[in-house]
């Protein structure tokens, strides 16, 4: 399975040029939610560096949840406890901003998407 699909990308990358436009008025949301079955991490990504699309930035919880950068091509190589790999959950459809996700995140210590 493609972490993420073509149409997925094509919004993280018209995510990305708004975000390097400084156009900060917009909240963004987050695009795809992929997560780890076996290891108990998440990330939910927003946009990708419109110079490098292997560079995605959202909300990521490996233990505790936090904004930045990670590289799509490390998270495709990420394999959890019983060797299985990153999955793109099918059925997300993002409710909120990413910056309310992680509001969330925080108060919980996950993330709850």
């Amino acid at each position: 399975m493609e972490l993420v699909t073509k149409e997925q990308m094509a919004a993280l990358q018209a995510n990305g040029r708004r975000m390097m436009e400084k156009d900060i008025s917009c909240e963004v949301w987050p695009v795809v939610k992929l997560f780890t079955p076996d290891a108990n991490a998440t990330w939910l990504l927003a946009w990708v560096e419109p110079g490098d699309p292997d560079i995605a930035w959202g909300l990521a919880d490996l233990g505790f949840p936090e904004i930045g950068s990670v590289c799509l091509s490390e998270i495709a190589a990420v394999r959890g406890a019983l060797g299985l790999p990153v999955e793109r959950d099918l059925y997300f459809k993002a409710e909120k901003s990413l910056s309310e996700y992680a509001d969330e995140a925080r108060d919980r210590g996950h993330i709850a998407a």
